[in-house]
């Protein structure tokens, strides 16, 4: 069963709320986010680039490193008491009209025989 966004800041911030030193601050947190995505970018370079991996390197998975990025995301968004699901619905809500015209669009019987 699927997990909602609203689930998983509350599961993340049960766990985060264990602990003494709470969430990071956040410029801590934003180094921490990108120190994340550059593990994402190595992975991703390994998978689909022009750089593979050295014997020594340990073998992750993208989905791994998307788990960790997704992870400390919601602990950005918990330490500034952001609702994900409403920035969510906000930023949908933009591509649905500011950028509605900007791609090209799928016709409806396009790719059926």
């Amino acid at each position: 069963m699927a997990k909602s966004m609203e689930k998983m800041q509350k599961e993340v911030d049960q766990y985060i709320s264990q602990f003494k030193e709470g969430y990071f601050s956040p410029l801590a947190m934003l180094a921490r986010m990108t120190e994340e995505l550059g593990e994402l970018s190595r992975e991703v370079n390994h998978y689909y680039g022009e750089k593979p991996k050295k014997a020594s390197e340990d073998e992750k998975e993208i989905k791994e490193e998307l788990g960790d990025m997704l992870f400390v995301l919601i602990c950005f968004a918990n330490s500034l008491d952001i609702n994900l699901e409403e920035a969510h619905d906000l930023v949908m809500e933009k591509f649905r009209t500011r950028d509605k015209d900007r791609w090209t669009k799928i016709e409806e019987n396009e790719g059926q025989d």
